[in-house]
């Protein structure tokens, strides 16, 4: 960790020993909110629900999941970010609402690296491209010759601008030198209605929301973002694989809080929902999306939100992009 990685991270988790003092004897002694930036029925809610129920059971009080979608999940974000820092107003953080949002959106009001004090990161989830059984591609080798056969002809759907897979989508084509156009929609589920119909021939999103669509036949994998070959898509090669190790990133969904959280709180959460993701049958219902458990500390969070948050700034420079 750098010399200003400390500043920052003492900034964030180094609420006054008082103050933690002070909140953390005897919390909780209330339900805690636990607010999805997005709409209920996508991977962040899912996540959020599984988690919640015997996260309120290990700390003695409900977690009640809230939604609150809008802004590529900033105004869910923002709300969290503004909430006291009692411990009992807790969201769920993606690299849509911590980097690649923030990244390409200058009017997102909270600065991810100082309003927010990161907890734990819950899991993490592979993104893919996939496409309709019609394009011409049917692996990824076809797929590649295809888009560099025919520049600007092919175009993509993402769940919106901003999301992480409209700007992992920005950073293959960067690292590829292809040009396929983006296609932003509302949100996952109509953007796989519209590549699975064939309104739209490519799509990039998150593996538990598509692969449903895979499995029938209805989408054809093309490559993975994960740490090696899925179970579940045996045949279908990493971002590594086809040497394009950069591209080969995971969504994360974490737990954070506003900033000040005392260190009691963070430390308490921290050790609930770690021991909750121990629990076998937990660790089942997350991996059954395509999620991988990764329970971590705060500090290794922050860093990875942090990095997360360089990485698609270079993107947004390098690609000129903006939410227009």
């Amino acid at each position: 960790m750098t010399h200003t990685s400390r500043i920052a991270l003492a900034g964030i988790l180094g609420a006054l020993a008082l103050s933690g003092a002070a909140h953390a004897q005897g919390y909780p002694t209330k339900p805690i909110k636990l607010l999805v930036p997005f709409a209920a029925g996508g991977t962040t809610d899912l996540i959020a629900r599984i988690v919640a129920e015997p996260l309120g059971r290990a700390l003695g009080q409900p977690v009640v999941v809230e939604n609150k979608g809008g802004g590529g999940g900033s105004i869910g974000a923002a709300e969290t970010a503004r909430s006291q820092p009692d411990g009992y107003s807790l969201g769920i953080a993606t690299v849509s609402t911590t980097a690649t949002n923030p990244a390409i959106n200058p009017k997102i009001p909270y600065n991810v690296l100082t309003d927010f004090t990161p907890i734990v990161n819950i899991a993490a989830t592979p993104n893919i491209i996939a496409a309709n059984p019609k394009f011409a591609g049917k692996n990824y080798q076809e797929f590649l010759a295809e888009v560099k056969k025919n520049p600007g002809k092919y175009s993509y759907a993402s769940p919106g601008n901003g999301s992480i897979t409209h700007l992992m989508m920005e950073m293959f084509k960067l690292s590829t030198g292809t040009d396929i156009t983006h296609v932003p929609y509302r949100g996952s589920g109509p953007a796989l209605n519209d590549a699975v119909a064939g309104q739209v021939p490519l799509i990039f999103d998150n593996l538990p929301s598509a692969l449903g669509f895979v499995k029938e036949k209805r989408l054809v994998p093309i490559v993975v973002a994960a740490p090696q070959r899925l179970a579940a898509l045996p045949d279908v090669p990493t971002f590594k694989e086809v040497g394009l190790a950069p591209v080969n990133r995971m969504a994360y969904y974490g737990i954070v809080g506003p900033k000040n959280l005392p260190r009691d709180i963070v430390d308490k959460v921290n050790a609930a929902t770690r021991k909750v993701l121990q629990d076998p049958a937990i660790k089942k219902r997350i991996e059954e999306t395509g999620s991988l458990i990764v329970a971590d500390t705060p500090e290794h969070f922050f860093e990875e939100i942090k990095a997360e948050l360089a990485v698609y700034k270079d993107v947004v420079q390098k690609q000129n992009l903006t939410m227009d």
